[in-house]
């Protein structure tokens, strides 16, 4: 009989944890933050353009330089995680428009541009939490520096050139709304 009502109590959590719709909370929720600390890495598209905007934590170390720049290499890299994923996604509907499978060639030139338009990610402020010492830092990539970069590539795919040109702003666009739900 026990395990009988074990069994019940069990498959009743397991169904009242698996209903409904989850609720994930970007706000980090950290007391005195300011605004782009709690949002958190994130694809952005309004009246500023169209950015990739990452922050990154150092916590304390004995070399304030030494965590600030840590700090600062984490916000680069969640830009570059998040571009990455956006260049994926755009190779991807390269791809099925073209209906070509051959993709190695335009991924491994997309690659190679999209570390020089990444070159181009600013640090746009810092800030430490005067309670645990951590410091927090805002990295931002204007799109626009990918559009100029692909432009200009010289040996990269002209098909792709084209593709890219007149569908990029549609496919962040799309890519920010995935992202937000």
């Amino acid at each position: 009989m026990k395990k009988i009502t074990a069994l019940v109590i069990f498959t009743a959590f397991l169904i009242i944890g698996c209903s409904g719709n989850e609720t994930i909370e970007s706000d980090l929720g950290i007391k005195g933050g300011p605004d782009w600390v709690n949002e958190g890495t994130q694809a952005v598209s309004d009246k500023d353009g169209q950015l990739i905007q990452g922050i990154g934590m150092a916590p304390p170390m004995n070399d304030p330089s030494l965590q600030k720049s840590t700090a600062d290499n984490r916000a680069r890299a969640e830009v570059a995680r998040v571009l990455s994923t956006f260049i994926d996604s755009t190779i991807n509907d390269y791809t099925s428009s073209n209906g070509s499978s051959n993709t190695s060639n335009v991924e491994r030139d997309i690659r190679s541009v999209t570390q020089l338009a990444l070159s181009g990610t600013i640090i746009k402020g810092n800030w430490k939490d005067k309670r645990t010492g951590n410091i927090y830092s805002f990295a931002e990539m204007d799109m626009e520096k990918l559009d100029a970069a692909i432009g200009a590539a010289t040996n990269m795919n002209n098909n792709f050139k084209n593709y890219f040109s007149k569908n990029a702003n549609a496919n962040f666009d799309r890519f920010v709304e995935d992202n937000q739900e």
